[in-house]
């Protein structure tokens, strides 16, 4: 690594930084994303960690920020259950700690309430299908969202006792 100038390492960094910035003006990332860029561009570690530390102690970059957000938005708009959210999290390269704090939001009554929620969805959706075929789907929907077996099944039964309420009311 060949010794930079005092203006030619100044540079470096206003670069970097120009170039997270711009990423973060599209939307929020977590530091590993951003690291990951930079290193994809071809900047060098040491300013890379630099630009990053300067950031985050600005409050640009926060994680913990991050993950909080991320997790209330996948529950909220898309169902996705405490574990989904986690691995996202992950690939993501959000630490163990942020990850849990954000995590701490999402209790197993929310959880349970937002896959009931899904199955009846899924369960108007499939009227027309066969009974088999409608669980098939609705296990397979919750699934995929990242809800456990029992949470899966729970609710199931419990949308299909819920249709078949309405169905003789």
């Amino acid at each position: 690594m060949p010794w930079l100038t005092p203006d030619e390492h100044q540079q470096q960094v206003e670069e970097a930084r120009d170039l997270v910035l711009r990423r973060l003006d599209r939307s929020a990332a977590p530091r590993a994303v951003l690291s990951q860029i930079l290193a994809r561009k071809g900047t060098e570690p040491r300013v890379a960690e630099e630009v990053l530390d300067r950031l985050e102690a600005a409050g640009v970059v926060d994680d913990a920020a991050y993950a909080a957000t991320l997790a209330r938005t996948r529950f909220a708009e898309k169902g996705a259950a405490r574990r989904a959210i986690a691995q996202e999290l992950r690939r993501k390269g959000v630490g163990e700690q942020d990850l849990a704090a954000a995590l701490e939001q999402i209790d197993a009554d929310d959880e349970r309430a937002a896959a009931l929620s899904l199955a009846v969805r899924r369960l108007a959706l499939t009227r027309a299908l066969a009974p088999e075929v409608r669980r098939r789907r609705v296990l397979a929907h919750l699934a995929r969202k990242g809800y456990p077996v029992e949470v899966c099944a729970h609710a199931l039964e419990r949308a299909l006792a819920q249709e078949a309420d309405d169905a003789t009311a």
